[in-house]
């Protein structure tokens, strides 16, 4: 879905950034996520995967999603297989993230897929899709930013800000996010 011109919504004016079928369907699964899922025991993913789904989001088998996270909207979502989103994290999905299989997405993180033309006056709405590799870990309330790419096994530290791509087996710390070291994975 892209946003509305600015230039003719004007957002800055209180105009709306997307249609009005866009926002009729936020309402819907808003108010589908609140009552089937929002308030589900931790252990019924099956059941919330089955909701996203619904919504047109891509869900890999075993993936868990708790009822306490809150996603923009499910059709901007792919989820690989046996991936976590923990209590309380922000998928706000304007434009597409993509979270890859095995990762973890930790309570409090903020994964944002959207920004505005500063250099605009009207301040148009861009859209820049995230992707999230495998085995990736991105730590509580830590925050990655839009158009960014997080390598497989980095790791994105707790209250990290990222805001460029983080190179797979990275380890990254603070505001914003420098790398800190590489990633050792011991022998199973």
């Amino acid at each position: 879905m892209t946003p509305l011109d600015a230039r003719q919504s004007k957002p800055l004016e209180g105009g709306a950034s997307f249609s009005l079928g866009n926002r009729l369907l936020r309402v819907c699964w808003g108010l589908a996520w609140l009552l089937l899922a929002r308030f589900t025991p931790a252990p019924l993913h099956g059941w919330r995967r089955l909701v996203l789904r619904a919504f047109g989001a891509r869900v890999g088998r075993g993936a868990r999603v708790h009822g306490s996270v809150r996603i923009w909207l499910p059709a901007n979502l792919e989820l690989g297989e046996n991936c976590l989103i923990g209590p309380g994290a922000n998928i706000y999905n304007q434009g597409r993230i993509t979270i890859g299989a095995r990762s973890v997405i930790s309570q409090g993180a903020h994964i944002c897929a959207s920004t505005h033309d500063i250099a605009d006056p009207h301040f148009q709405l861009l859209l820049r899709p995230v992707a999230i590799g495998t085995q990736a870990w991105v730590a509580a309330e830590a925050f990655v930013g839009p158009g960014v790419t997080v390598g497989d096994r980095a790791v994105i530290g707790a209250r990290a800000a990222l805001f460029e791509d983080a190179a797979a087996d990275g380890v990254y710390a603070g505001n914003p996010a420098r790398l800190v070291k590489q990633r050792q994975l011991r022998e199973p």
